[in-house]
């Protein structure tokens, strides 16, 4: 399990610059006005969005989990609590397939907890399922959507 911290950036090539040094690691993954870190030291899923015209730096927070288990019983904690929202299964956007929860903060934070079932989905695959809900997932569809 590690926490996912998913930031709006300016400009992504000097956000992926700074923060490859700043963890002393490559990106995960880059894709057009995208880019993650899958760090195990610190244990965190860093998510950069070039995003300029973002109102907030940061996107949304998460939580990544190894264990289909795991979302279950977050799942159970969270609708016993009242605080569970959306729930997406097998969706595909931000360039992985998953299954995940939603939650939202009194002042309008989005959690996110989710688990990678594809982190290499069909380009076509993708965009379709991910333009549909643009909006919860990626600042932007055309950056979402283009593979």
């Amino acid at each position: 399990m590690r926490v996912q911290l998913a930031l709006n950036v300016n400009n992504l090539e000097q956000a992926i610059d700074y923060y490859s040094k700043l963890f002393g690691a490559e990106p995960h993954k880059v894709r057009d006005g995208y880019a993650n870190f899958a760090l195990n030291t610190p244990p965190l899923k860093l998510v950069l969005f070039e995003n300029p015209d973002a109102e907030q730096r940061i996107h949304h927070l998460g939580i990544e989990v190894d264990k289909p288990e795991q979302l279950t019983t977050t799942k159970d904690r969270l609708a016993k609590a009242e605080i569970l929202g959306e729930i997406q299964n097998n969706e595909t956007c931000c360039h992985a397939t998953q299954n995940k929860l939603w939650s939202q903060e009194p002042e309008g934070l989005r959690w996110e907890w989710y688990q990678i079932t594809d982190d290499a989905p069909e380009v076509s695959k993708q965009a379709s399922s991910c333009c549909d809900w643009a909006a919860n997932c990626c600042p932007q569809a055309t950056a979402c959507c283009s593979g």
